[in-house]
């Protein structure tokens, strides 16, 4: 369907002084106090932006979109709707649906229901073995060379616990131009496969509760495994949700080496920690286990820093009976689409850790670099393409999931009054949200 143009006006991008800003034909064709005078400006839609903030839209590496398989969760659709209202242009679609998208004929599946969706770009990330079994790897090469052109491989929810099975993935992505993303966790450590299985962060609280305890070690053991593992092949490895401050310090060592690994930290583990189990909630139920505020601070500190690189949503919707139900019997995950914007302006720029401009490299385009995207995370700039959303940073929006586009309502954050809104979200030009409201999709679909 045709894009029309669009003229922003007194925007601020990256949070700087206010500006025009003209789209025309998907791209941005011009900014400056001249862009409403501009070739195409005649009869572009104008959107009035006093007092926000314009920015690139934000990419997801780590989206649980559910489908195929599990519909009742969350469907491309609905996720991808969500995404929108979040502020995200692309998302990355983990590969634990049902079945699982360990060949290229799931991937394909899950990339044309997001190109027939239109709300977001949605890529899909590949297991890296079969049935995420972490037995045999999976159909690398052939979900490479798909429509899909997967580049991102991981097990998440899994972790690839066998050493041998994850050097031969690390050389295998190698050849493709990919890269592997672990899901860091010991099976042996958490209990995974025993009866009782680790439920939360072990620790003080742990102990109190009298809950099976999730050690930090389960998680920085692998990391310290794998990134000695992608030295010694010369591959790419991408950390999944870091959690813990030892975590931080595996990473601060690796990169001094010049290894090359990224990672990324959740809005949650950002926020939230493991004093909230002390409500039995299920919604604080989730993999890896909110940690203590000593973690919580590391990461954001290294968030700050860059020792972490980018902030993945680990967006993990649940029907209603997954979550309303005994601890022990809750599902992990939480939602996380629609409230990243509010928790990381939150806990990283009022709080003075970083700028806007920081925020984008962190939420846009680090993470697009990552994947290896080359019209997502671009700069506010002539010529690049209109992946744009606007946010009021002086708003205040307090956490509704029953407001909310995905169909999981087990947000952490419900009730909470949070700073920021995003109000529009441009897709290659077309605005898929005004004042915070779907409109239409890219591929002309209705919000209705």
């Amino acid at each position: 369907m045709s894009t029309p143009a669009y003229l922003i006006t007194g925007a601020r991008p990256y949070g700087e002084e206010p500006q025009d800003i003209l789209i025309t034909e998907g791209r941005i064709a011009q900014l400056g106090p001249d862009a409403g005078r501009a070739p195409g400006s005649e009869n572009a839609v104008t959107v009035q932006a006093q007092g926000q903030i314009l920015l690139p839209g934000m990419v997801d590496l780590h989206t649980h979109l559910r489908e195929p398989g599990r519909e009742d969760a969350e469907t491309v659709e609905t996720g991808s709707r969500a995404a929108a209202k979040g502020g995200f242009t692309a998302v990355h679609a983990m590969a634990n649906s049902s079945p699982v998208a360990d060949t290229a004929g799931v991937v394909e599946q899950v990339h044309r229901l997001g190109l027939d969706s239109g709300w977001t770009e949605v890529y899909p990330v590949g297991a890296i073995t079969k049935g995420l079994a972490g037995k045999t790897l999976a159909e690398l090469g052939a979900m490479a060379e798909s429509a899909a052109q997967v580049r991102m491989f991981s097990d998440d929810g899994h972790c690839v616990n066998n050493a041998q099975l994850m050097r031969r993935a690390l050389e295998y992505v190698k050849t493709i131009d990919g890269f592997i993303a672990q899901h860091a966790q010991d099976a042996d450590l958490t209990a995974w496969d025993t009866e009782q299985p680790a439920q939360m962060n072990e620790g003080r609280v742990s102990a109190t509760l009298g809950l099976p305890g999730w050690p930090a070690v389960a998680e920085e053991a692998v990391i310290a495994r794998d990134v000695l593992l992608a030295d010694y092949v010369g591959a790419r490895l991408h950390i999944c949700h870091v959690s813990t401050a030892g975590s931080v310090e595996i990473l601060r060592w690796a990169k001094a080496r010049g290894i090359q690994v990224t990672a990324e930290v959740t809005p949650h583990h950002l926020m939230l920690t493991d004093e909230l189990v002390a409500t039995y909630n299920p919604v604080y139920k989730v993999n890896p286990p909110l940690r203590t505020e000593a973690d919580t601070q590391a990461l954001r500190e290294a968030l700050a820093e860059g020792i972490i690189d980018a902030v993945g949503t680990d967006h993990a919707p649940h029907p209603d009976q997954a979550k309303e139900c005994e601890w022990a019997q809750a599902a992990m995950g939480m939602t996380g689409l629609e409230t990243a914007l509010n928790a990381v302006q939150h806990a990283m720029v009022e709080t003075g850790l970083i700028s806007w401009r920081r925020f984008v490299e962190i939420t846009s385009e680090r993470p697009a670099e990552i994947y290896g995207h080359p019209h997502q995370g671009r700069p506010l700039a002539a010529g690049e393409p209109a992946n744009l959303i606007l946010v009021d940073p002086s708003a205040s929006t307090t956490i509704t999931p029953e407001q909310h586009a995905t169909k999981g309502r087990n947000s952490p954050f419900r009730g909470l009054e949070l700073p920021g809104r995003v109000t529009h979200t441009f897709l290659g030009g077309h605005q898929v949200l005004a004042q915070g409201e779907l409109t239409t999709s890219r591929s002309g679909r209705s919000a209705e």
